[in-house]
């Protein structure tokens, strides 16, 4: 079967270059990025930093320390450790539904700045922490935060940039989740060696940083174009921000095609009304599958427990926030590749390219493990460096594809009429499954041992085999004319093209008889 994805139909080029006045402007907004890829990282650090276990956690701590008999897979199996790390996400999940109207309602930066001040005092309260509750109050302020941003710096990012460009300028929310994440785990290494044993809440208190940055940088940013036109009838103002934004005065394809989307997105009263209807079906899809199989890729169990995995291989408290860093790293690194090559090679090749990599890494670590890391004892140093060295190769993967694309391709594929919404359904999608991989992984590490990995790695195959047949190809695709690509894909084209073109004959036929 031939996988039909190139497009056929007309290609608008809009005018326009990359101004630094985009750069700067998105700069400022992926630290949205900045602050979800902090407390990404940060958390799974302290959570293996004995001083913290033993004020908080201390059975964990002295099952870690004393318990002999307990099976290496399951030292750390704790539904309370696990609701420290997972309670942000379900508070980012209620979030981002009031984010959507807020972003729809008010425009993309009220609620970028909503993001940044929750985070901010969510911060605070995690490094002022003196007992297990108030940690988690941090944690929910936190996810708060996360949830405001992970809806509308996506979108400001996709609407802010030239269509050759957007891939790019998307990727930087993930490259700064990474940067976020490799700063969090240097500090941890660092502050983890405190003797006085309060390193973790210098760990904490530092996502205000980021978080302060973007509060404040929210006040100065400009609204988008899209945003402008939405909700001001006066739209000269828009066009003179769409004009600073695109370098050039002549910019009267794009701005009409703006106008007729804004003017078709002020008819719809219920948007999740609107996206179920049979003509969004593949938007609806994707804005579900995608943001469901970025987190069955198992990345959250490097993410968030990288240094409790490392342990469970053996290595010590210093060693095991050191692979982190290095795993940190090695996905800054990819991300960025992905940022320079992603408008040019396609969002489809590199799902797969990366989808392919996952796999094999990850049905590698789990083959080491069966074979070599028993209930009792670790791996000699040869395997586990073997096996930081398959996870860095599987961090790769994910930090080239699933990683930033999955935030790429649902913020560029939704008609204005239904974006809010459509971006919603993918965060709110992301934080049920991070949720639970969150909570569940340890459970799982614990009852699964080393099938944990054949687990996901079994997911990474669907999705692969997902992403070659079912997704088209969007790069430099001007955001309002996206929709063409589906009308035109082999498979979807059966569910949107086929009624209209049949209507569309049907009339044609209609005015030549008369």
């Amino acid at each position: 079967m031939a996988i039909g994805v190139a497009m056929k139909g007309e290609n608008t080029h809009y005018n326009g270059r990359m101004t630094a006045f985009v750069i700067l402007s998105c700069a400022m907004a992926a630290m949205g990025g900045v602050i979800f890829g902090y407390d990404i990282g940060i958390s799974g650090g302290v959570t293996s930093m004995e001083p913290f276990l033993r004020k908080f956690f201390p059975e964990v701590y002295t099952r870690m320390k004393e318990d002999s008999t307990i099976s290496n897979y399951c030292k750390f199996d704790s539904q309370l450790l696990t609701a420290f790390t997972s309670s942000l996400y379900i508070a980012g999940l209620v979030a981002t539904f009031f984010a959507s109207w807020i972003t729809r309602a008010l425009g993309r930066k009220p609620s970028i700045l909503a993001g940044g001040a929750a985070f901010l005092v969510g911060a605070a309260l995690g490094g002022a922490a003196v007992d297990v509750y108030m940690l988690i109050l941090g944690r929910v302020l936190l996810g708060i935060g996360v949830g405001f941003a992970n809806q509308s710096v996506p979108l400001y990012l996709s609407e802010m940039a030239p269509p050759q460009y957007r891939g790019a300028i998307n990727n930087g929310f993930q490259f700064s989740i990474g940067i976020g994440a490799l700063s969090a785990q240097l500090i941890n290494f660092g502050t983890e060696k405190i003797r006085a044993g309060w390193g973790w809440r210098i760990s904490l208190a530092m996502a205000a940083v980021p978080a302060s940055i973007l509060t404040l940088g929210a006040i100065f940013l400009p609204e988008t174009p899209n945003s402008l036109i939405q909700h001001n009838n006066n739209h000269e103002k828009a066009k003179v921000m769409l004009q600073r934004v695109r370098g050039t005065t002549d910019v009267d394809a794009e701005f009409d095609d703006l106008v007729k989307a804004s003017a078709i997105s002020k008819t719809i009263n219920s948007p999740i009304q609107k996206i179920l209807q049979r003509k969004y079906r593949p938007q609806l899809v994707m804005a579900i599958a995608i943001p469901f199989f970025q987190q069955v890729t198992g990345i959250n169990v490097i993410a968030f427990y990288a240094p409790l995995l490392f342990r469970t291989l053996g290595l010590g408290e210093s060693a095991s926030l050191m692979s982190a860093v290095v795993t940190g790293l090695v996905g800054t690194v990819s991300t960025f590749i992905c940022m320079t090559v992603v408008d040019r090679v396609g969002r489809r090749a590199l799902f797969i390219i990366g989808g392919i990599q996952m796999f094999i890494s990850q049905m590698m670590v789990g083959g080491i493990m069966a074979a070599e890391l028993g209930d009792h004892g670790g791996l000699n140093k040869g395997y586990a460096y073997l096996v930081l060295v398959l996870i860095s190769v599987y961090v790769a993967g994910f930090s080239w594809s699933w990683g930033p694309l999955g935030w790429l391709v649902p913020s560029e594929i939704f008609q204005l009429e239904i974006r809010s919404v459509g971006q919603s359904i993918t965060v709110a999608v992301s934080f049920v499954f991070t949720f639970i991989v969150a909570q569940t992984f340890l459970s799982m590490l614990c009852h699964f041992k080393s099938g944990i990995f054949f687990f996901f790695g079994g997911w990474v195959a669907v999705m692969t085999v997902f992403a070659y047949l079912l997704l088209p190809e969007t790069k430099n695709m001007p955001l309002e004319k996206v929709e063409q690509v589906w009308k035109e894909h082999w498979f979807w084209k059966r569910i949107v093209g086929d009624k209209e073109e049949a209507a569309a004959d049907g009339s044609a036929t209609v005015f030549s008889s008369l």
